[in-house]
Formats: C-alpha cells, structure tokens, sequence
C-alpha cells in the first residue's frame, strides 16, 4: 500500500513531539512491523529449542493446558503496551515509556533490563540455532576441516563455533540495510506459517503410531529430579518457560516504530498480532509434536527434546527434513533479535545511559546503528560462554539460564510501564489504539503474572542438584540466573546512586539538545 504525504509528515511530526528527528530511515510497512516481532517469537525457534523445558517439567498437560493458559496471559500483556506504543511511537519504546510515566529512575532501570533481555534473547537464540546446525550434520555425518559433527567428542566446542558462524552472519544481514531485515521478516512470515503446516502434516502423516488423547490431555511427567509432592506447585510452574520463552520479544514492534510507516497505529497492531497470531500457530505444531511422541519411554531416554520425539516416530530422512525447516526459521529469528536489540542500544545510548553513548548511537551513511549493532554481538558472545562448559553427560544445562535471563528482563522491563500506566489512572494520554477503561484490571493482571510466573519461577533451581546448598549440588546445574538478573539490578542501581542520577535525565527533550551533545553542526540559518 502507497504511504501518503500526509502519513511521513505525521509521523515525522509525532517523532518532533518526543524530541526525536528522523535519523533512522522509515521504510518499514505495517506488515513489516508485524512481521519482525512475529518472525523474533518464531514458533519454529521456541517451540522447538525448549520443548523439553515442558516435558520434563509436567509433561504434555505443561504443553496442552499450559501453553493457551500461558498464552492468554501475554496476549494480555501485549494488549497493555500496544497501548503505550500507540502513545509513544519511538525506538526507546519500554524504557521511553517508563521514563515518561514514572520518571528518569524508573527509565533507567526499565532500560537496562531490557537490553539485557533482548541480548539474552539474541545469545540464546543464536545457540539454539547452532544446536540444531550441529545436530542436522550430525545427521549428516558431515566431516569438515576436521571438524566431525558424526561424533560427539567435542559436541559443546562445535556448537558453539555454530554459534558464532550464526552470530556472525546476523551482524552482517543487520548491516547491509533495513531495507533488507524488512524484506527478509516478510519472507519469514510466510516461511512460518508454510513450514508449520508442513510439519504438522509430516507429524500426522509419517508417524505409524500417535499418542492418545487421554495421555496428550491428562498426562504428567516429572523429570526433573524433584519430588512428585512438588508437581503442581513448583515442577509445573518451571514447564511454563516453554511458553514464557517462545511468545517474547514482541517489544521489536515499539523498537522499530520510528522505521515504520503510521507508526501509531501500526506498531501496536503489530505487538499484539504477532502474540495472537502466534499463540494459535504455536499451539497447533505443539500439539502435532506431543501426539508425534507415541514412545514416550524414547523421549524421556532422549530428554524430552524435540529430537527425541522425532526420532522415535519417524526415519532419519523425515528428521532431517523437519529440522531443516526449523533452522531456517531460526535465523530468521536470530536477525530480528539482533536487529531489535541494536535498536534498543542505540536508542538507549541516544539519551546518555550507556557508557561510550557516542559511539552507540552513532549511525552510518546508510543510517543503521552499526556500532550498537557490534556491541550486541560481542555481549551475546560473552553471556554464551558458559555453554562451553557440560556436566558429566556433556550436556550445557547451565544455558537453560540464558533462556531464563532473557525473559526475566523483558518481562521485568514490560510491566515496569505497564505499572506506571496503571498507577497514572485517567491522567495518561492515549494514542488512537486505546484499550479504554478496560486498562484498570488488565494492567494489574499483566503484573501479577510477571511477579508470580516470571520474577519467582524462573530464578529458583531447575533441578535439586542445583541447589547452592545441597550436598550433591554440581556448579554445571546451577542456575545463575538471579546471579547475573541480580548483579546488574544492584551494578545498574549503585550505578544509579553514585553518578547516573546527575546525568541521565531520561529522554532527550529537544532536537537541538541531542545535536549538542552530539556535536552535530547547527542548523543553517535561514535568509532574511
């Protein structure tokens, strides 16, 4: 669809009000802005990477009652802040909104726990993505520069190469263009909602046995070492990261607003689709998988991975096919990730709260933030590197943490606006999206999961072997999640106390205010 005059000029003007120019180029449509969001909570990414998250913590009832209980949820939380980007359009999205509602401290520590989610979310995605790499050509049996992924000598030290590889190629997709990360996020769209009914007719199709209903709907399993009187109150609990995780990162729509065409009207509608959208699609291939796993006995062996369920129900051929099809959408993943969190960066370092902030929010003559897209990577390397270390079966538990990291602090930084929204009552100024008055109970019921979901589960231990004080505790199943969650909120808050608060004031409230610190020439002077 064309984009009218009146539709840039609107936009720009809107950008003017919050103190911005147009410094990044807008040429994402509202489809586009969709897509990225939809593309980073990637059903062929989540869905697949964590399912044994859910299996071994619940069983298929974590899978088929969890995820739309789960999913209902964040589709209420996504409703709350596409009210606020609808208000504030701007790449700062969470932490702008914060700042505005609740002031520069609740700014700054909004801010910082948001990138510190999207690049936990970009390290662990991209290893993910790495994981099933190794796995496909180990398939394979594919040998390279000596290199041998048809053995599991040196399975970490090779997926994490993949990794980087990954890592590596999304630095230079997100340099190249937005243009391109636009075009690339509409492809990924349809790669899938294609690859997903393929699979699932692989699922239904290829496999001579299924599991029953009755075992899809009322089974439980508890692997995960602890004791079956804690099931319902605290295994099952650990079995929603498979939800939690999968449907994140849907803040990219309010990140790329300021690149999108009609950005009041298109980035909410973006946020929240591509929840909805994906809880539906997320569901129906979860539920293909859980009634693939006939041999439940071979999936438990296998550790309740998606590899495992596939092996046991389908020859090699067919395994390697359907994983094919994930990976693929797995980078796709991956580049919207890194493009979503270099966005956040530069915006962040854009208002002075990120030491180096010149550097940061500088962009280059095709006006993409290539340093805060570098900056991103080299940090998303350094939170992998404790996926080199396994425990006895050389198996990397201890990354599970990443996972947990990542939606900790975009949780965290989701409902800090949410809060401030909520306690600002009839006093907030809406945008044209508006959830009315129905703010009142959504805003508090989006806390409260966080709280009790997020904040409480996911920081406590993923296994009683690691339990800090337990006799048989192995440093491999530790979660150090509340350790790295834990030191940057007091690193960022003594930060805050000491110097922060003389400094960051919050957003910048003026054009000319950013150009000085910046030392942009002023403008020219126009003729008498």
């Amino acid at each position: 669809m064309a984009v009218t005059e009146e539709t840039r000029t609107r936009d720009e003007q809107r950008l003017a009000e919050m103190g911005y120019k147009q410094d990044l180029n807008r040429s994402w449509s509202g489809f586009q802005n969709f897509a990225i969001s939809f593309t980073i909570i990637s059903v062929l990414a989540g869905c697949f990477t964590t399912y044994y998250q859910a299996w071994n913590n619940g069983g298929p009832i974590a899978i088929s009652w969890g995820w739309p209980l789960i999913s209902a949820f964040i589709l209420i939380i996504a409703f709350c802040m596409s009210e606020l980007v609808s208000a504030y359009p701007t790449a700062g999205g969470i932490y702008w909104w914060a700042s505005k509602l609740g002031g520069p401290a609740w700014g700054w520590f909004t801010g910082w726990f948001n990138l510190l989610g999207l690049i936990a979310i970009v390290a662990s995605v991209d290893y993910f993505a790495g994981q099933f790499m190794a796995t496909i050509f180990g398939l394979y049996g594919l040998n390279v520069l000596g290199v041998n992924f048809g053995d599991s000598k040196h399975l970490l030290g090779e997926t994490f190469l993949l990794f980087v590889i990954i890592l590596g190629l999304h630095v230079i997709l997100n340099i190249r263009g937005s243009h391109l990360v636009a075009r690339l996020n509409g492809i990924s769209v349809w790669w899938h909602v294609l690859g997903v009914a393929v699979i699932v007719a692989v699922l239904i199709i290829v496999p001579d046995r299924h599991a029953s209903a009755k075992f899809v709907f009322t089974e439980h399993i508890n692997n995960s070492g602890f004791s079956g009187g804690m099931l319902w109150f605290y295994v099952l609990p650990l079995g929603f990261l498979l939800t939690q995780y999968t449907i994140t990162g849907f803040d990219a729509s309010a990140h790329i607003s300021e690149e999108t065409h009609g950005a009041e009207d298109s980035a909410p509608k973006g946020v929240w689709r591509s929840v909805f959208y994906s809880a539906v699609i997320g569901y129906i291939v979860l539920m293909a998988i859980t009634f693939a796993a006939g041999d439940a006995k071979a999936v438990n062996d296998g550790g309740g991975t998606v590899f495992a369920v596939f092996k046991s129900a389908m020859g090699t051929g067919w395994v390697e096919f359907v994983l094919i099809i994930a990976l693929v959408g797995q980078l796709f993943c991956g580049m919207s990730c890194m493009t979503s969190a270099s966005r956040m960066m530069y915006a962040f370092s854009r208002d002075g709260a990120v030491p180096g902030w010149r550097i940061w929010s500088r962009v280059n003559e095709k006006r993409i933030p290539f340093n805060a897209v570098m900056a991103v990577a080299v940090l998303a390397l350094i939170l992998t590197l404790p996926a080199l270390k396994g425990n006895k079966d050389g198996v990397t538990v201890a990354f599970t943490a990443v996972v947990s990291i990542g939606v900790i602090g975009l949780y965290i930084a989701y409902v800090i606006p949410i809060w401030l929204r909520w306690r600002m009552g009839d006093k907030f100024q809406p945008g044209p999206w508006n959830l009315g008055s129905k703010y009142k109970w959504m805003n508090i019921v989006a806390v409260l999961e966080v709280i009790i979901v997020v904040v409480i589960y996911f920081n406590m231990p993923f296994s009683p072997k690691g339990v800090p004080w337990a006799s048989d505790f192995q440093w491999s199943l530790f979660n150090y999640t509340p350790v790295v969650t834990g030191g940057v909120f007091i690193a960022v808050g003594l930060w805050w106390l000491v110097s922060a608060r003389h400094t960051f004031t919050g957003p910048r409230h003026t054009i000319q205010e950013i150009d000085q610190e910046i030392g942009a020439p002023p403008p020219l002077a126009e003729a008498p």
